[in-house]
């Protein structure tokens, strides 16, 4: 099953195909990192907090 590799949550196997860049299994960040976003192969913390 696909997990995040940032936190290692599990996420679905639609959420990794959408989100995940070809050739990868795992997505950088999921919905459980708040406060993180993707920047180039990095993951790094948002300039501002995420209001949902």
């Amino acid at each position: 099953m696909p997990e995040c590799q940032n936190c290692g949550s599990f996420v679905t196997p639609a959420y990794a195909r959408v989100f995940t860049p070809d050739g990868m299994e795992n997505p950088r960040v999921c919905p459980n990192c708040e406060d993180m976003v993707r920047d180039g192969a990095q993951v790094r913390a948002a300039r501002s907090p995420r209001n949902h």
